[in-house]
């Protein structure tokens, strides 16, 4: 594989959650998160084991991330404060693949740039038949300590992926957990005398 033209995908999604009230209480101001799912072939099915998996994660990991992030940012524009990535991989292939695609600065990369993040991306790779649950865990973009964006996204595709496919997708909020009131690992630290710079206190 050594054109972009030859990356499959097979259908793109679009999600949207809006929340507007949260237990019980409504929120001054509506909290979103957003999904961007890619189902594409998987690369390195009925091959046998491929020992480098890297000449299609350098093809595959720029089309998808720029794909994914394009559609991320159509909806948030500037206002995006959380963010992640996952993969489900169909039983045919390994998790190995869904970490190939996810896992490089090929894909990431095209997102942490677009919005200028500073905190690495959080993410979950699982492997599973079509319907299994895409897990992405949100942190926020530029604090991995701000606990008021440590979200997660629960999504399903009902037919993907299938045994040759690959589900990759990017997630973003906008605003925070709502009603966020556990306050942060920063306070947690202070109160515990552990340093900010050394949290184990090793």
């Amino acid at each position: 594989m050594s054109d972009a033209n030859e990356v499959q995908i097979r259908r793109t999604l679009l999600n949207v959650q809006t929340t507007r009230i949260e237990g019980g209480k409504p929120l001054e101001t509506p909290t979103k998160l957003i999904t961007a799912m890619a189902i594409i072939k998987n690369p390195w099915f009925a091959r046998g084991f491929v020992e480098d998996l890297r000449p299609e994660i350098r093809v595959i990991g720029p089309v998808v991330g720029k794909l994914l992030t394009q559609m991320i940012l159509d909806v948030t524009g500037d206002k995006i404060e959380g963010y992640g990535k996952a993969s489900v991989v169909g039983m045919g292939g390994e998790i190995e693949h869904g970490q190939a695609l996810t896992h490089t600065l090929f894909f990431g990369n095209q997102y942490r740039d677009a919005v200028g993040a500073k905190s690495y991306l959080a993410f979950a790779n699982t492997r599973g038949s079509a319907g299994t649950s895409l897990i992405i865990p949100l942190m926020d973009m530029h604090d991995a300590g701000r606990r008021s964006h440590y979200q997660t996204i629960h999504i399903n595709v009902p037919d993907a992926p299938a045994d040759d496919e690959v589900i990759v997708a990017l997630g973003a909020s906008i605003g925070g957990n709502p009603h966020h009131r556990i306050g942060d690992r920063y306070q947690d630290l202070e109160e515990m005398g552990h340093s900010v710079d050394n949290p184990a206190g090793v």
